[in-house]
């Protein structure tokens, strides 16, 4: 019975005597941090005293290994070997408590299990740089392997900062005002014989445009109307609207009644308007359909895709045909002259680029684009109610019959804005421009 009293009391010194010099030890580690980088202090606080213990005698020990030479085959001391099995099991022990974390209530699940992830992998970098020996391969038996299958942590991703949209410019904004309030506006005329409505497209300028000569030679049964579709600005529109029609009357003077004779007038003025606004050296066009009424005949002339459809009994009557490469005829003449045509967005272009084969001005491709007009002449009859003359902004969506009897049901001004809305509301975004001429009133059997 003494015997073992005795024993438990040399078993209670040793114990204290060993916590004593741990804490000594610990002691001296903690004022090694004030002079030398690598310390127990630079560990993560959530290891153990132990494990704390064995890292900061493997610096030491780390150290005193540089001053030796290292062989590769050099089997490794079996402390070294069980320092890094504790340091597994470590590992392990807060891959099981990695999930304990706490994080705020607004991170939903998923992403605190991705913050446990980059946490681990932190820990694993800080622990291989705290003991660079085990990836330089001082060991090639444990720890080598060791620090094979422990990889570099990846750098932490963080959450991209929030998006700050810029403030509205107020110049921007009231452009943008602009422009709407111009796309809701009309633009209309009322003649003796004649009405017209138009609208802005989506376009920065209004490029659609139109010409009206009445009472020629003082003759109220001879006029000339023209719809012009510009494009590239507007300075073939205005050109075309101020001139074409001077230029045709000019040509009739100098000829004489012969209908070939009055044909070539009208050949010639779109061919002298087209050369006079060439000269001015401005990168324009503009597609034309004009109307001629002298003694009691219709000479219909027109360059690019601006239309003219007649009325006869409440039956459509397309008089132009336009000038796009959809035409055979139109294709092979631009070939042979040495162009070439191109299909770009569905849309068939001359060089890939202007839609019409035939225009006013475009310098550009002059040697193409040609504007030599295609006339057509009838004679008025009892049967002939009216003209629409619009720009393809109209024409594209609305079909020519359609568009007769929307001017029956009412012959005035509001029917050609009918018809502009009901192509604005079938997608058109285009500059539309309509003209409605009444024939009965240049009809030479009406008293």
């Amino acid at each position: 019975m003494i015997d073992l009293q005795e024993f438990l009391w040399c078993f209670s010194l040793i114990s204290l005597l060993l916590y004593f010099l741990q804490d000594l030890k610990n002691f001296g580690c903690m004022a090694l941090t004030l002079n030398s980088p690598p310390s127990i202090s630079s560990l993560p606080s959530y290891l153990s005293w132990v494990d704390q213990l064995f890292l900061a005698s493997d610096n030491q020990s780390s150290e005193d290994s540089n001053s030796r030479p290292v062989y590769e085959h050099e089997e490794c001391p079996p402390t070294k070997l069980a320092r890094t099995i504790s340091q597994e099991e470590s590992m392990r022990q807060l891959e099981d408590n990695s999930g304990m974390l706490t994080t705020t209530d607004t991170v939903n699940k998923k992403e605190k299990n991705q913050e446990n992830e980059y946490r681990e992998t932190d820990i694993k970098a800080r622990l291989n740089d705290n003991h660079p020996e085990e990836n330089e391969g001082f060991c090639s038996s444990g720890i080598k392997k060791v620090a094979d299958e422990v990889k570099v942590a990846p750098k932490l991703r963080k959450r991209p900062s929030r998006l700050v949209l810029p403030e509205f410019s107020p110049g921007l904004e009231v452009c943008d005002k602009d422009r709407k309030l111009e796309n809701k506006e009309y633009f209309e005329v009322e003649g003796r014989d004649f009405f017209l409505a138009g609208k802005q497209g989506r376009r920065v300028s209004m490029e659609d445009g139109h010409g009206v000569l009445v009472d020629i030679e003082g003759d109220p049964k001879q006029a000339f109307f023209v719809v012009i579709d510009g494009h590239g600005g507007r300075a073939a529109t205005d050109y075309v609207a101020e001139n074409l029609g001077k230029n045709i009357v000019k040509a009739i003077e100098h000829v004489g009644g012969k209908d070939d004779e009055l044909e070539q007038a009208i050949r010639g003025g779109y061919l002298l308007t087209d050369q006079e606004f060439l000269n001015q050296g401005v990168s324009s066009g503009a597609c034309a359909a004009s109307v001629l009424l002298k003694e009691g005949e219709l000479h219909v002339a027109n360059v690019g895709d601006c239309k003219v459809v007649m009325s006869r009994n409440g039956e459509a009557d397309a008089l132009t045909s336009d000038h796009r490469l959809t035409r055979e005829d139109e294709r092979l003449r631009i070939e042979n002259s040495g162009g070439f045509v191109h299909c770009r967005n569905g849309v068939w272009r001359v060089h890939g680029s202007l839609a019409v084969s035939r225009a006013i001005g475009d310098q550009h491709l002059k040697q193409w684009v040609i504007s030599e007009p295609e006339i057509k002449k009838l004679q008025l009859t009892s049967d002939c109610q009216f003209l629409i003359v619009a720009s393809d902004g109209l024409w594209d969506k609305v079909d020519e019959q359609e568009a007769v009897d929307v001017v029956l049901r009412d012959n005035s001004v509001n029917s050609c804005k009918k018809l502009i809305d009901m192509s604005t509301s079938r997608g058109n975004m285009d500059d539309v421009t309509v003209m409605v001429i009444n024939l009965q009133s240049f009809y030479r059997g009406k008293r």
